[in-house]
C-alpha cells in the first residue's frame, strides 16, 4: 500500500460525497490517519464488491408497492415485485427543507428520474414514510404560507387518492399522505444543491421557487404526467381583509375551521383547498355538486360544500363537509368571485335545505309557520342570495321577538295585588320625601328588614 491517501479507492467509494473527500483530504495529516482512511475505504469497497455505488452499510432498500390506480410505466404489466429507491441514481439534492406533512422535520430532498424522497441530513437512506413516485402525483400546489411576517411558500404534492381521503370519518386511509414543504422566498444557501444535475439546477436557482418549480416540472413531464403546478392568483381571487403583518400583500387564502381544527381556505383554479394540518384536504372543482351557506352570525358565517364521493359506484352519491367561522367580509368576494363564476350554486339543494329547516322548525312548534311557509314559496323570486334571505329570516325573528315582549307584565307579576297598592303608596311618598329616604329604604332592604308589611 501507497504512503499516500488511496485516492482512487477513496474516490469510487465516496463519488457521490466529494464533501466527504475534501474533508478526508484535510484531515489526512499523518501517516496513522492516511493509513486508517485507506482501511476503511478498502474495507468498504469488499464489501459492496467491488462496486463504485454507495456503500451497502449506509443504503437502505425502500420497497414501493405498484399503485392500483396507475397504469404500469411505458404500459407494462404492473409487477408485485417492489422498486428498490436507493438503486436509483439521484439526479438532484436538495438540503436542508423545512417538511410539515408527513413529519415535522427539516431533510434533504432527492430527485430521481422515478421518485422524489427525503432523507436525513448526512445519511443516504430515503425515508420510507417521505417516498412518492412522480407517477402516482395527482395535484401540485404551490401556495404562500398565511400569517408569517417573513414570505413563506408551500410546495404541496398529493399522491392519487389522497385528495378526499380525509372527507369522511369512515374512508379507507389513503395509500400515502401527501408532501408539504416550506421554503423561503429567497435564493438556496450556498453549498445546498448537489447531485449531477446541479450545474443546471445552479443556473435557474434565482429563487427557491424557481428551482422548485424548474425541478418539479421537469420530473412530471418525464414520467409522462399531464400535472401542473398550481399557485394561487390574487387576481382572480383575493380575501378583503386586510394583513396586518403584510398590509401591501393581498391574502389569497380566508381563515376557516373544520370541526375544531383551525386552518385556512384555498379558492383555486381546480378546486378547493383546506390545510395545512393534518388531515390536508383538497376538493376537485368537478367534484362539487354545491356550496350552501348557513349559520349566519353578524360576524361569521359557515360554507358547506356538497361533494361527490361516488362511493359504491353511485355517481351521484354526495357528502357534506362544513367549514365554520368565516368572516362576513369575505362573503362577497367567495359568493361572486368563485362560486358564481364557477357556476356552483345549485337551487334545488338550496331548496331542500330550507326544507330541512322548516321541518326542525315545525317540530319545535315555532310561531308563525304559515308567514314563513308563504316567505319560502316567493324566495327563488325575491332576488335575494341565500345569505341575504338568511340574514333576513334572522332579523325577522328578533323583530318578532320584540313585539311579543311586554314590559309592564314583569311589574304586574310581581307579589299580591294589594301590596302592590301599599308599594305604590310607598313609591309617591318617597318621591315626595326625596332622595335621602330612598338611600335608608335601600339600606333597611339589603340588611332584610321588613319595612312596610312589618308595620302592618
Amino acid at each position: 500500500m501507497s504512503n499516500g491517501l488511496d485516492t482512487e479507492t477513496l474516490g469510487a467509494v465516496f463519488a457521490s460525497r466529494p464533501d466527504i473527500l475534501q474533508d478526508i483530504r484535510k484531515a489526512a495529516d499523518s501517516p496513522a490517519r492516511i493509513k486508517l482512511f485507506n482501511n476503511i475505504a478498502s474495507f468498504i469497497q469488499e464489501q459492496t464488491g467491488g462496486s463504485t455505488s454507495e456503500p451497502s452499510l449506509k443504503r437502505r432498500r425502500v420497497d414501493i408497492e405498484p399503485s392500483k390506480n396507475s397504469p404500469a410505466p411505458n404500459g407494462a404489466s404492473t409487477s408485485s415485485e417492489p422498486v428498490d429507491v436507493a438503486s436509483e441514481k439521484t439526479l438532484l439534492e436538495i438540503k436542508d427543507i423545512s417538511v410539515s406533512i408527513p413529519q415535522r422535520k427539516k431533510f434533504d430532498l432527492c430527485f430521481t428520474a422515478q421518485h422524489i424522497y427525503a432523507r436525513a441530513p448526512n445519511t443516504t437512506a430515503p425515508l420510507p414514510g417521505i417516498t412518492y413516485a412522480w407517477k402516482d402525483i395527482e395535484h401540485a400546489f404551490y401556495l404562500p404560507v398565511p400569517e408569517k411576517a417573513q414570505v413563506q411558500f408551500n410546495y404541496i404534492l398529493l399522491p392519487r387518492g389522497s385528495a378526499l381521503s380525509a372527507l369522511s370519518k369512515n374512508a379507507a386511509p389513503a395509500e400515502a399522505e401527501p408532501l408539504v414543504f416550506t421554503i423561503p422566498a429567497s435564493a438556496p444557501k450556498p453549498g445546498s444543491i448537489g447531485g449531477p444535475n446541479a450545474a443546471a439546477a445552479s443556473a435557474v436557482a434565482d429563487t427557491y421557487s424557481t428551482l422548485f418549480h424548474w425541478a418539479i416540472n421537469k420530473c412530471l413531464q418525464a414520467a409522462s404526467q399531464n400535472v401542473q403546478i398550481t399557485a394561487a392568483d390574487p387576481a382572480k381571487f383575493h380575501s378583503v381583509i386586510r394583513q396586518a403583518h403584510r398590509p401591501k400583500d393581498k391574502a389569497v387564502h380566508v381563515a376557516a375551521h373544520r370541526g375544531s381544527k383551525d386552518g385556512y381556505l384555498f379558492f383555486l383554479e381546480n378546486g378547493i383547498l383546506w390545510g395545512f394540518k393534518k388531515p390536508l384536504l383538497f376538493i376537485p372543482i368537478d367534484r362539487i355538486a354545491a356550496i350552501s351557506y348557513t349559520s349566519v352570525l353578524q360576524r361569521t358565517f359557515n360554507m358547506v360544500v356538497e361533494v361527490f364521493t361516488n362511493e359504491g359506484g353511485d355517481v351521484e352519491a354526495t357528502e357534506e363537509v362544513e367549514f365554520s367561522m368565516l368572516d362576513q367580509e369575505d362573503y362577497g368576494g367567495i359568493n361572486e368571485n368563485y362560486v358564481m363564476r364557477k357556476g356552483l350554486q345549485d337551487r334545488s339543494l338550496a331548496d331542500q335545505r330550507k326544507a330541512k329547516k322548516e321541518l326542525a322548525e315545525n317540530a319545535k312548534g315555532k310561531k308563525g309557520d304559515a308567514a314563513n311557509g308563504d316567505a319560502n314559496g316567493d324566495a327563488e323570486d325575491d332576488g335575494l342570495t341565500e345569505l341575504q334571505r338568511a340574514e333576513q329570516q334572522l332579523e325577522d325573528e328578533e323583530d318578532e321577538d320584540e313585539e311579543d315582549y311586554d314590559p309592564g307584565s314583569e311589574r304586574e307579576s310581581e307579589g299580591s295585588g294589594s301590596d302592590s297598592d301599599d308599594d305604590d303608596d310607598d313609591d309617591d311618598e318617597e318621591d315626595e320625601d326625596g332622595e335621602g329616604d330612598e338611600e335608608m329604604d335601600d339600606d333597611e332592604a339589603a340588611d332584610g328588614e321588613p319595612g312596610e308589611e312589618g308595620e302592618e
